[in-house]
């Protein structure tokens, strides 16, 4: 039996009927799916079929914020508005398919600069991620704020500032989340962030240095492994593969990269899985 609970991002999988992704998913032994945060596109009942009768649950929705009419510190009030309408339309998707989390950036992929200053954009975020976590838990959601590279983003980098930030908000039904990748690049130690931030960590996304499944780079997972127990961490680690490219979705819309969709979802799991197997032989 395996000490976490294993789920895969269905970002990479976005040229797909989910259908086929959520069969990909269970055929492989993952105990969930993680899908792609963009509620117009997908028919809940549909879901909750596919995944019944699969035997998997939904992890977690991967919200996809991009772009100024999803920047929570957006100069705009306007703009910061709709980004917080689309905080509240992932969280009634995610109640919808039974996902307890979803992911929050304050400030878009993309958007390597301040458009304010540092005092007002901190005040926008902390209000705008409390009316989307107030509002997720009004639903029975929980949310989680995920600081991304500096090469993505300006406002989130390291998990003690996602966790300043969430202090901050007052939240009770929120967390940080920690993406290896972006972990990678930021912080001194991905085990010692992961201990640092202790119980406000809610949800991990896991991936090799170069983005890719776990044993395909060269990052050493045991020292996570052994932090993420010693927290008795209970949420999903969720599986976030890309390509190596600035336009990822393109290169796998023309056919590029398949190694992400039967490969390395079957090589992720199981590379984790041997991971375990080594650190707990008796479990």
């Amino acid at each position: 039996m395996s000490r976490f609970k294993y789920s895969y991002n269905a970002i990479v999988y976005y040229q797909e009927e989910i259908a086929k992704g959520i069969d990909r998913v269970a055929r492989f032994g993952y105990d969930a799916i993680e899908l792609v945060g963009e509620p117009e596109t997908h028919d809940v009942n549909e879901i909750n079929k596919l995944t019944s009768d699969a035997g998997i649950e939904v992890s977690s929705i991967c919200s996809i914020w991009f772009g100024e009419e999803r920047d929570l510190v957006n100069p705009s009030a306007a703009n910061r508005q709709k980004a917080v309408d689309y905080g509240k339309s992932v969280a009634d998707f995610a109640a919808g398919v039974g996902a307890p989390t979803i992911i929050v950036g304050p400030s878009p992929v993309g958007k390597t600069a301040a458009l304010a200053g540092k005092d007002e954009e901190w005040g926008w975020a902390v209000e705008n991620v409390r009316a989307v976590g107030e509002y997720a838990a009004s639903v029975g959601v929980n949310i989680t704020l995920e600081p991304w590279n500096r090469y993505e983003t300006y406002f989130l980098n390291r998990l003690d500032q996602a966790v300043e930030l969430l202090e901050a908000t007052g939240l009770k039904n929120a967390g940080v989340h920690g993406d290896m990748f972006h972990m990678n690049i930021e912080e001194d130690s991905i085990p010692g962030a992961f201990l640092r931030a202790g119980t406000a960590l809610n949800h991990v996304h896991v991936a090799d240095t170069n983005r890719a499944a776990p044993g395909a780079g060269h990052l050493d997972f045991r020292p996570t492994l052994r932090a993420l127990a010693e927290l008795d961490y209970s949420g999903y680690l969720a599986f976030e593969l890309l390509p190596a490219s600035n336009d990822p979705f393109s290169m796998l819309a023309n056919g590029g990269s398949q190694e992400f969709l039967d490969e390395y979802t079957e090589k992720a799991i199981n590379h984790m899985k041997a991971v375990e197997k080594e650190l707990w032989p008796d479990a």
